[in-house]
């Protein structure tokens, strides 16, 4: 079951990233988040 939890919490990472990475700089500022933080945030998040 931790597998599947795992891989799942990565997917969902995954996505968080991608649609991070698609915002402009502007849209992250609004959301207080840096372009060098996207992963950070993302990993803490998702539990990773």
């Amino acid at each position: 079951m931790n597998v599947a939890r795992t891989l799942k919490n990565w997917r969902e990472y995954r996505r968080t990233v991608t649609e991070l990475e698609r915002m402009t700089k502007r849209e992250l500022q609004d959301l207080g988040i840096s372009p060098f933080e996207i992963h950070s945030f993302a990993r803490a998040a998702h539990g990773l």
